[in-house]
């Protein structure tokens, strides 16, 4: 398949403070050698990585170094990363509102940017005026622009205003107008920056689907940056991970989500003693809790169980109500997107008479697929009229990572996916002790 964007060792440097190299000396050497000699610049070679959590000791940093890579034609290419990563600047560079100070790139076809909410509106043109104004920029002609403006329009949810000045829109309205602008009038490449998050669930929905059919459906390519990671995971079906404005990662959108996840969790935690603060749940004072979680351990290695593992937890309990005589168990595994993949509930289980007691909770065939998970665990009783009255709750107490393994072959699973999580296990032992 054709390619349809192409960076080869793109860079761009920005200089932090003042433009000039400082002195007039300097000024004529630089203009000497680029303009006359036709040589690089001698002062961009003077430059540091971007990151922006550290002080630096040069005035020159730089945004994006070394970049390459080929998007072909009708994917969907989820760009991820930290903020001052360098993903926006990336997107500027593609979409010409900057140039690169080094390297070259390439695109086929015509551009539609939707780099920030209201980008390429005139704030004192209506709707409608806007919606031209932007389809002769992007290269369409009058024609082009009036047989999809119905379309433009009801896609937007906007018809109301749509002859109101755009200056007195919602950031939302205005996403929606740019959006369906970008998506309608038939660019080859469009190029989406963390705008969505403005809209509002509906619209949110209706973009992604609607940047799915265009993709498809149309052979068109698309390039998505998100915090949304969920979202990423929809629609994209490659990804790049840019860090400190270098490439960092590049894979499947559902491998680079992963891979950037688990840089987010330094380290796996086999063992935790709890205090009144850490990962309490505020909806259950302290005055309620009648059993209360003060230790909790995982016995597995947490930095790689393996997918056909039965997972092994020790908890232990203090008892602060003597009345309490009974109690059910509940533990959740959740991923990284905090979507639940594995939830268990006890039976009714016999609370021993003593100021502290351990509980032992075998899980089996728990069928969580590759990638990193936190555990939650939840004590509490059953109430025939109000449902479940929890004593204690703690979240993300423990976390661990699961690997891929075939039990004959030590092979992976091919064909597991993700989410296959046991939802509602039985097959668990328990003991109290």
């Amino acid at each position: 398949m054709a390619k349809a964007i192409s960076f080869e060792n793109v860079g761009k440097l920005y200089d932090l403070s003042v433009v000039g190299t400082g002195t007039f000396t300097n000024d004529v050497y630089r203009w000497w050698k680029t303009s006359i000699l036709k040589q690089e610049d001698p002062y961009l070679k003077i430059g540091e990585s971007n990151d922006r959590s550290k002080a630096g000791n040069s005035r020159y940093v730089w945004a994006l170094k070394d970049i390459s890579f080929d998007i072909e034609e009708g994917d969907i290419v989820g760009i991820i990363g930290k903020n001052g990563a360098g993903k926006s600047t990336l997107l500027k560079l593609l979409s010409r509102v900057t140039s690169p100070t080094v390297g070259t790139i390439r695109a086929k076809g015509r551009i539609a940017s939707l780099l920030e909410v209201g980008t390429g509106f005139h704030p004192e043109l209506t709707g409608r005026e806007n919606i031209y104004m932007n389809g002769a920029i992007l290269g369409m002609t009058k024609q082009e622009i009036r047989s999809k403006l119905d379309e433009i329009i009801d896609f937007s949810g906007c018809e109301r205003y749509i002859d109101t000045p755009v200056k007195r829109y919602s950031s939302g309205m205005m996403v929606r107008l740019g959006f369906a602008v970008a998506a309608n009038l038939e660019p080859e490449i469009m190029v989406v920056d963390e705008v969505l998050a403005v809209g509002d669930a509906e619209f949110q929905k209706k973009a992604i689907g609607k940047m799915q059919d265009v993709s498809k459906g149309d052979g068109r390519t698309v390039l998505f940056v998100s915090h949304n990671m969920a979202s990423v995971r929809t629609l994209c079906k490659s990804g790049i991970l840019l860090k400190d404005g270098v490439i960092d990662y590049t894979a499947t959108a559902d491998e680079c989500v992963d891979y950037y996840q688990s840089l987010n969790i330094s380290n796996f935690v086999s063992h935790c003693v709890l205090d009144d603060k850490l990962n309490r749940d505020e909806w259950v004072p302290k005055d309620t809790r009648n059993l209360e979680f003060i230790e909790a351990e995982m016995l597995n290695d947490v930095n790689a169980i393996a997918s056909d593992e039965e997972l092994r937890f020790h908890l232990k309990i203090r008892k602060n109500k003597f009345s309490v005589k009974f109690a059910n168990l509940g533990m959740h595994v959740v991923d990284s997107a905090d979507v639940c993949d594995v939830t268990y509930s006890s039976p009714i289980i016999d609370i021993p008479d003593k100021d502290v007691f351990d509980i032992s909770l075998k899980l089996k065939n728990h069928n969580l697929s590759v990638g990193n998970y936190f555990v939650n665990f939840s004590i509490g009783m059953k109430d025939v009229s109000s449902g479940i009255k929890n004593y204690d709750v703690i979240h993300n107490v423990l976390s661990f990572s699961v690997v891929y393994r075939d039990v004959l072959t030590k092979t992976p699973f091919v064909l597991w996916m993700k989410g296959w999580g046991n939802h509602y296990n039985k097959d668990a032992e328990i003991e109290v002790f």
